[in-house]
């Protein structure tokens, strides 16, 4: 497998076509996995705000006080406020919001970013990733490019672990994940579990060449990668009722 960085494009702003952008830039081949950062997504696709463009409601100032009050600073109830409205649930309030995006990714904060956004306060997410994954790899067929699948990523935490690392929140033209369940293994024992989340290996694989901060290169091809004869799905967020650990977020509180 072959990770292949685009480089040299421009800062994106509101309205930028990425995938004509992308394609002047890179030479993609049937097969390949186009990923892009959501960063660069979601500045074309004008998912700015500033934290005046958010008036506080007591709940947000709620939160903003008890989070500042256990960190022993500060926070801005603007900025709770905007984690709100871009959330279906907050998972946890204290010391942190973990908080369930409308397109049912589970992050910090809503995934909202503070850095490398001129001219704004906030970066949000893309509003549906998936969709801006389709129109992305519309774009690039527009153009003869044929067959690229394409990945919105992102980067965010894990429990039990440090550090942070890439996973898809959008896809097109590949499944979310390939089933290995009924597949032998080196002892021709049959595999009961395995569903390998493959959307986010790739990110993940990407986000070492796309890097971090001012060094980030937003947009990584991935070349000589084969999704097999496997089946596919396209699930990846888990259900409400098929997540143990958010239902067990749900009666847990902070008490540091």
């Amino acid at each position: 497998m072959e990770l292949e960085p685009v480089t040299d494009l421009p800062e994106i702003r509101p309205g930028d076509d990425l995938a004509a952008m992308i394609a002047d830039r890179a030479t993609l081949e049937p097969g390949d996995v186009l990923t892009v950062a959501s960063t660069v997504v979601s500045k074309a696709e004008g998912r700015t705000a500033d934290l005046a463009d958010y008036p506080v409601s007591g709940r947000a100032q709620e939160l903003a006080d008890r989070i500042g009050a256990v960190a022993g600073e500060e926070k801005d109830p603007r900025f709770a406020q905007a984690v709100l409205e871009e959330s279906t649930e907050l998972l946890i309030e204290c010391p942190f919001m973990l908080t369930e995006t409308r397109f049912g990714h589970i992050c910090v904060n809503a995934g909202i970013d503070r850095s490398n956004v001129p001219d704004h306060d906030l970066l949000l997410l893309p509003e549906r990733p998936t969709e801006s994954a389709e129109r992305i790899r519309s774009g690039l067929a527009e153009r003869g490019i044929e067959d690229v699948a394409v990945i919105v990523t992102d980067t965010c935490g894990r429990p039990f672990r440090h550090g942070q690392r890439g996973v898809a929140i959008g896809w097109a033209g590949i499944p979310a994940s390939r089933d290995w369940r009924g597949e032998p293994d080196r002892d021709g024992r049959e595999l009961g579990v395995t569903v390998e989340a493959v959307v986010d290996e790739l990110a993940a694989a990407a986000n070492l060449v796309t890097g971090e901060g001012a060094d980030g290169v937003p947009a990584v091809a991935v070349r000589d990668w084969e999704f097999g004869d496997l089946e596919g799905s396209d699930e990846l967020f888990r259900s409400v009722e098929d997540d143990l650990i958010r239902q067990a977020l749900r009666g847990w509180r902070f008490e540091g």
